[in-house]
């Protein structure tokens, strides 16, 4: 179906970019990976986000719980491998190992989940659910206890409250492209398995409101811990992690609401914006060595460029009008108004929108108005210049004609 293709798309062009990005990241991997730096020791690494696309693509036309469970896996074990890829930093290595144990632990929940679901239900296949559910033949008890465990495990993927915990020290200790991979196809991949598995329910009147309840719970404190975090945050890679949950919350708005068409759209917009602040920070950490917000002071004097495609995905990011971040937020907005959600979420979530102008615009500040360490200017590849103009031509033309994207969903 249309939703399908869309997300195969979004797993092809996430993989395309994060490749391309990892080409001009090489030397910094190489470095970390092993002892003479050569480049012939990091070859390996780019055959690894194939193996997770596979994964995504799989999932994306998954309707049954094992299938699921199979596809998803073998895009988590892929990120395992990626995360802790440069052996020789500790920072790596410690990201890569509590990844690692804290994604075993919900895999466990998901399994086991999946058990209690197969027990009140008697299938796997999510096109049965909804039968089974209008029917009414099934022990409530258990298979809400079942849907609980599977919500716990996708908050984990998702990076939702209060399974997020992990997401900064992870974001900050990964490879630079794995981050941006990690931010959008890995957040892809846990929305599309939690509208998947979650649609029959929200369509039962026996689930649908302690469903949508349990969920807007979920994404008010999200955002408020996203947001919160966010504010004090001096690291760029921690600012964009805390960003990313942030922006799941307002994503399970979304899912709450049942307004999967506004999700999907808000996803492809996240992956714009994203790719293109992550492109930056690779070409800024690979010539500075960090990843602190002061290595971007002056950059608007040493590469004009730089600056500006990261203005732009800032701006997008807060969610400014005429880019495509706006309508994004527009649509998830109508969507909680058209639904009666209540007036405190709405609430939470224009004073998030509000804390996000403070905490983009810090980046924004440090490039066109700090005085740089350096002045000699930042050298960009043709190839990634090219990336990086399309990536903010995307997002101001999306930010006046959405349609493109609707059209691909189906609408």
């Amino acid at each position: 179906n249309s939703v399908a293709r869309f997300y195969k798309i979004i797993a092809v062009v996430s993989t395309i970019l994060v490749l391309l990005m990892a080409v001009d990241f090489r030397k910094v991997l190489c470095r970390y990976t092993s002892p003479d730096g050569s480049d012939r020791s990091c070859g390996e690494f780019f055959c690894l986000p194939v193996f997770a696309c596979a994964g995504l693509m799989w999932m994306a036309s998954a309707k049954d719980l094992i299938s699921i469970f199979v596809a998803l896996e073998l895009v988590t074990i892929t990120f395992y491998v990626m995360v802790a890829f440069m052996r020789r930093n500790v920072g790596s290595l410690e990201a890569g190992v509590k990844y690692l144990i804290l994604g075993a632990l919900s895999t466990g929940f998901l399994v086991y989940g999946i058990a209690w679901i197969y027990g009140a239900l008697g299938t796997t296949d999510i096109d049965l659910f909804t039968n089974a559910l209008v029917e009414g033949e099934f022990a409530n008890a258990y298979l809400m206890f079942g849907l609980a465990l599977i919500l716990i495990a996708l908050g984990f993927k998702i990076g939702a409250a209060p399974m997020q915990f992990w997401i900064p020290d992870v974001y900050q200790g990964a490879p630079t492209p794995i981050t941006a991979y990690l931010s959008v196809a890995s957040k892809a991949a846990g929305f599309l398995v939690l509208m998947t598995v979650i649609e029959p329910f929200l369509a039962a009147d026996a689930t649908s409101g302690s469903v949508t309840l349990v969920l807007l719970a979920m994404a008010g404190a999200t955002l408020v811990y996203g947001n919160l975090a966010a504010i004090s945050q001096s690291n760029f890679k921690r600012l964009l992690a805390y960003s990313s949950i942030a922006h799941a919350g307002f994503l399970l708005i979304g899912v709450a609401t049942g307004d999967f068409t506004s999700v999907s759209f808000y996803l492809a917009t996240y992956l714009l914006m994203t790719f293109s602040a992550f492109y930056v920070l690779a070409l800024v950490r690979a010539e500075e060595e960090s990843d602190e917000i002061d290595a971007f002071d002056g950059l608007g004097r040493r590469n004009p460029t730089l600056a500006f495609a990261l203005t732009i995905s800032m701006a997008a990011m807060a969610g400014v009008p005429l880019t495509a971040g706006f309508w994004g937020k527009f649509f998830i907005f109508e969507s909680a108004i058209t639904s009666h959600v209540s007036w405190w979420l709405i609430s939470i979530a224009f004073i998030s929108v509000a804390a996000g102008f403070y905490y983009y615009l810090k980046v924004v500040k440090a490039m066109y108005w700090n005085t740089a360490q350096k002045e000699d200017a930042i050298n960009v590849p043709m190839i990634t210049r090219l990336v990086m103009v399309t990536l903010t031509v995307l997002i101001l033309i999306l930010g006046v004609y959405p349609k493109p994207i609707l059209q691909l969903l189906g609408q």
